[in-house]
């Protein structure tokens, strides 16, 4: 069995013991039902990945030590801010999950003029654990060391205001192949609407923000959906796909 990717929040040192977070505890000892001497694969969630040993695997506490040490893999030397529009439940889990596995650098939930979901106070708080917990686990699955940070919602027009990427990207009809007529680039924006799509001021003023409307064919795709599919392009054209 390939040795199960766990992250830890913790500094990992050679030699050094790392109690696991309750819920991969549970699960390595538990589900995997894995004992003293099974192989474990740490990650720290800042790029930095371990070979650790279960040296402890009681039930109300387990323990592995580090081995070895080395760089993470799998991240893209293309780096992906993707701006998407809050979508209900699953969506947004859904859209946050595949993201991660394709690479995105950062994702930031915006809230939209044609957006269903407003979050505030202790419910956004709520929200945003669940979407990093949603990515970290991601993370684990896809093999990448690095979590991206899934930032606080914020309104599209601060988002906006913030951008300096070197290719910028509305989810838009627009004109074909503007993916094709563009350099190579180590840095992107990504903006994803939401179920209505964005208003017409709002694609506007991600133009004169320096956003290229980026069609993606005949087809209506939903909010999740579609940042698969961009995603997925510019891996392809600029990324490690």
């Amino acid at each position: 069995m390939k040795a199960p990717r766990i992250y830890v929040a913790a500094a990992l040192d050679a030699g050094g013991d790392v109690v696991l977070p309750e819920g991969a505890a549970r699960h390595v000892a538990r589900v995997l039902r894995l004992g003293e001497g099974a192989p474990l694969v740490l990650f720290d969630g800042a790029g930095v990945e371990a070979e650790a040993v279960l040296v402890e695997a009681g039930r109300k506490r387990v323990v592995a030590r580090v081995e070895a040490l080395h760089a993470g893999r799998g991240e893209s030397p293309l780096a992906v801010h993707l701006g998407q529009a809050i979508s209900k439940g699953d969506r947004m889990d859904y859209a946050i999950q595949k993201a991660v596995e394709l690479g995105v650098a950062e994702i930031t939930p915006l809230h939209t003029e044609h957006g269903d979901v407003r979050l505030k106070g202790e419910r956004e708080a709520r929200k945003l654990a669940h979407w990093q917990a949603v990515a970290t686990s991601a993370c684990e699955q896809c093999g990448r060391a690095t979590v991206p940070p899934v930032h606080p919602p914020m309104a599209l027009a601060d988002w906006l205001a913030g951008r300096d990427e070197a290719l910028r990207l509305v989810l838009h009809p627009g004109t074909p192949g503007v993916l094709d007529r563009q350099a190579a680039t180590a840095s992107a924006a990504l903006l994803i609407g939401p179920e209505g799509g964005l208003s017409p001021a709002e694609v506007e003023a991600a133009g004169a923000t320096g956003f290229a409307a980026l069609s993606l064919g005949p087809r209506i795709l939903r909010t999740e959906t579609a940042p698969v599919v961009a995603l997925s392009l510019l891996q392809y054209r600029f990324g490690d796909l």
